[in-house]
Protein backbone atom coordinates (compact mmCIF):
# COMPACT_ATOMS: atom_id res chain seq x y z
CA UNK A 1 0.00 0.00 0.00
CA UNK A 2 1.39 3.42 -0.96
CA UNK A 3 2.01 5.94 1.78
CA UNK A 4 -0.18 8.99 1.66
CA UNK A 5 0.34 12.68 2.27
CA UNK A 6 -1.68 13.67 5.35
CA UNK A 7 -3.31 17.10 5.76
CA UNK A 8 -4.22 18.63 9.11
CA UNK A 9 -7.41 20.49 9.84
CA UNK A 10 -7.05 24.24 9.36
CA UNK A 11 -6.60 26.49 12.38
CA UNK A 12 -6.07 30.22 12.67
CA UNK A 13 -5.11 33.27 14.69
CA UNK A 14 -6.12 36.90 14.04
CA UNK A 15 -4.02 37.21 10.88
CA UNK A 16 -3.35 33.78 9.36
CA UNK A 17 -4.96 30.44 8.62
CA UNK A 18 -2.59 27.52 9.22
CA UNK A 19 -2.29 23.86 8.38
CA UNK A 20 0.45 21.29 8.40
CA UNK A 21 1.11 18.57 5.88
CA UNK A 22 2.83 15.33 6.82
CA UNK A 23 4.89 13.69 4.08
CA UNK A 24 5.61 9.95 3.96
CA UNK A 25 9.29 8.97 4.26
CA UNK A 26 9.75 8.25 0.54
CA UNK A 27 8.72 11.82 -0.34
CA UNK A 28 10.33 13.48 2.70
CA UNK A 29 13.76 12.25 1.64
CA UNK A 30 13.45 14.50 -1.45
CA UNK A 31 13.18 17.68 0.66
CA UNK A 32 16.03 20.18 0.28
CA UNK A 33 18.01 20.96 3.43
CA UNK A 34 17.30 24.23 5.27
CA UNK A 35 15.15 25.79 2.56
CA UNK A 36 11.52 26.82 2.48
CA UNK A 37 9.70 25.41 -0.54
CA UNK A 38 8.12 27.52 -3.26
CA UNK A 39 4.60 26.65 -4.35
CA UNK A 40 5.99 24.98 -7.47
CA UNK A 41 8.35 22.85 -5.33
CA UNK A 42 5.75 21.61 -2.84
CA UNK A 43 3.25 20.92 -5.62
CA UNK A 44 5.93 18.89 -7.46
CA UNK A 45 6.18 16.68 -4.34
CA UNK A 46 2.46 15.92 -4.62
CA UNK A 47 1.07 18.35 -2.04
CA UNK A 48 -2.37 19.51 -3.18
CA UNK A 49 -4.13 22.50 -1.67
CA UNK A 50 -5.82 25.67 -2.85
CA UNK A 51 -3.89 28.78 -3.86
CA UNK A 52 -2.45 31.20 -1.36
CA UNK A 53 -0.70 28.75 0.98
CA UNK A 54 2.94 29.52 1.81
CA UNK A 55 5.50 27.15 3.34
CA UNK A 56 6.59 29.49 6.14
CA UNK A 57 8.69 27.51 8.64
CA UNK A 58 10.90 24.45 9.06
CA UNK A 59 10.65 22.46 12.28
CA UNK A 60 14.02 20.66 12.23
CA UNK A 61 13.12 17.74 14.51
CA UNK A 62 10.26 16.87 12.14
CA UNK A 63 11.30 18.03 8.69
CA UNK A 64 8.74 15.71 7.10
CA UNK A 65 5.97 17.99 8.44
CA UNK A 66 5.55 21.06 6.25
CA UNK A 67 4.10 24.11 7.99
CA UNK A 68 1.85 26.29 5.84
CA UNK A 69 -0.06 29.52 6.36
CA UNK A 70 -2.08 32.01 4.35
CA UNK A 71 -3.45 35.40 5.22
CA UNK A 72 -7.05 35.56 6.31
CA UNK A 73 -9.29 37.72 4.13
CA UNK A 74 -9.49 41.31 5.35
CA UNK A 75 -12.67 42.02 7.28
CA UNK A 76 -14.43 45.09 5.96
CA UNK A 77 -15.46 47.28 8.86
CA UNK A 78 -18.83 48.97 8.70
CA UNK A 79 -19.13 52.30 10.52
Amino acid sequence: MAHQILYSEKYNDDKYEYRHVTLPADIAKLLPKDKLLTEQEWRSLGVQQSRGWVHYAIHNPERHILLFRRELPQQKSIH
